[in-house]
């Protein structure tokens, strides 16, 4: 058990104190945080366009200018903008809105960013033509780039966008045209869509002798929340971290499981091909050579997994968002991570030693690589229904079972206790089957050169081992 131990330390030495290994290590948070400070860095560089200039309305109904013209005025712009921030800080993390309240520096900043990602407020100057104005004119000015004073656009109103030509039905009203010079703001072409939208439903209901303004209010419906009613009372449902959260942790298996494990396997084959093994074996035995790569790699695994994990928490809790994590979640991602890591390092040291160079280990390594990546490509259809056949069937078969039962667990409605036991025991079982084949191939490839081994012959080696 000490030379097994040696030999962990050493691994685990081995891969972490190399400058490799740290930079793999602090890439991604390192990414993630430059996204996050740099990103906004560069969009306040990047003053917001500011749009002046004229909007050319025609209006064949005679009933829909009005409303238009008082839909496009700044102050209506700047109203839109001050519900758009409400309803941003309703969707906020309760951590981010209460740190925002009451601060002017982040309320300005809030300003600044709806700002950037829709333009500063058009100072636009309205200016109606008669109905039935020769639209080929208007077309003219807006082709015009020697008249500085041409127009932005050209919003048509049809004659019939209000009330239906004779003989027609209701669905066959008319509606408009907008015509744009080069170069105009999109955003500035979606405020005029949604204006000349609304602009005519609103004439359209006021015609009718209908209250515009009543019936929006009588559509309009506040969104709800959530509640999880169970065995121990009502739970409130956060939709982004019911939605969220599985991947997370499934991610987080993923990416330590196949960190340490690809780590496992180069080195076995480093080992091999340059002939330190034979040394190697000469003061310990082919399973304590083994037991103790995987140990070794087993914590490189777990550093990568608490490192992650502790990004996540930290994130959570800056956030005032840690109440979407379970306490309990954490111990059974340590549970499910000894199960699929241990699994797949033993696997992988078998790959290893079973071949002379890395490049001979990617046919062996792709039935590997697929049922790590089976539950990525099934974790929708999982999350949705965590207690179905496909969900429940997946987690009771290994080696994907930890994969998928971390899903299951971390989604919103838990899977029943006897299942999470049934999948640890045979988690467990199948733990000791693979170690014990892994074992048996790693014991034999390790001194084999030459022609690599298909599957047949690993399963020859297995058999007379």
């Amino acid at each position: 058990m000490n030379k097994t131990l040696q030999i962990a330390w050493r691994e685990f030495t081995a891969t972490v104190m190399t400058k490799g290994f740290l930079i793999g290590m602090l890439v991604l948070p390192l990414m993630m945080g430059l996204v996050v400070l740099l990103i906004p860095w560069i969009i306040n560089m990047q003053k917001a366009p500011h749009v002046e200039g004229t909007v050319v309305i025609v209006d064949d109904s005679g009933l829909v200018a009005d409303g238009l013209r008082d839909y496009l005025t700044p102050e209506a712009f700047a109203k839109r903008r001050l519900d758009l921030k409400d309803r941003v800080d309703e969707i906020m993390p309760p951590g981010v809105r209460g740190m925002a309240a009451g601060n002017a520096q982040a309320d300005a900043m809030i300003q600044q960013q709806l700002e950037q990602a829709l333009g500063m407020v058009p100072q636009l100057r309205i200016e109606t033509q008669a109905a039935g104005s020769d639209m080929d004119v208007l077309k003219a000015r807006l082709r015009d780039e020697a008249d500085e004073a041409r127009p932005l656009a050209v919003l048509h109103v049809a004659d019939d966008a209000v009330w239906p030509d004779e003989g027609a039905a209701i669905d066959e009203l008319g509606g408009y045209e907008l015509l744009t010079r080069k170069g105009v703001d999109d955003r500035l072409i979606d405020s005029l869509q949604d204006g000349s939208r609304n602009a005519i439903i609103a004439a359209r209901m006021n015609a009718r002798d209908l209250d515009a303004g009543e019936i929006r209010a009588l559509n309009r419906v506040a969104h709800p929340a959530i509640q999880r009613v169970d065995a121990g009372g009502e739970t409130a449902v956060n939709e982004i971290a019911r939605k969220l959260m599985p991947m997370a942790f499934l991610m987080l298996i993923f990416i330590s499981v196949m960190t340490a494990g690809q780590y496992l396997m180069t080195s076995t084959i480093e080992e091999k091909s340059s002939r330190v093994v034979e040394v190697l074996l000469a003061a310990v035995s082919p399973m304590q050579l083994m037991g103790g790569k995987i140990l070794g790699q087993l914590a490189v695994g777990s550093v990568t997994l608490a490192v992650y994990a502790g990004l996540g928490i930290l994130a959570l809790v800056t956030l005032a968002s840690a109440g979407f994590v379970d306490p309990l979640m954490l111990l059974w991602l340590a549970i499910y991570f000894l199960i699929a890591f241990i699994t797949m390092a033993a696997l992988m040291a078998a790959i290893g030693a079973a071949v002379n160079e890395l490049r001979e280990a990617q046919a062996l390594l792709t039935p590997v690589m697929l049922t790590m990546v089976l539950p990525m490509m099934l974790w929708q259809p999982i999350s949705r229904d965590p207690n179905g056949t496909l969900a429940t069937v997946a987690s009771l078969i290994p080696p994907v079972s930890p994969f998928v039962m971390i899903l299951r667990l971390s989604s919103s409605v838990p899977p029943p206790a006897w299942q999470i036991a049934a999948s640890i025991a045979i988690g467990i079982a199948a733990v000791f089957a693979t170690v014990w084949m892994a074992g048996k191939i790693f014991r034999v490839g390790l001194l084999m050169h030459g022609k690599p081994p298909n599957f047949a012959t690993l399963v020859r080696w297995i058999r007379m081992a």
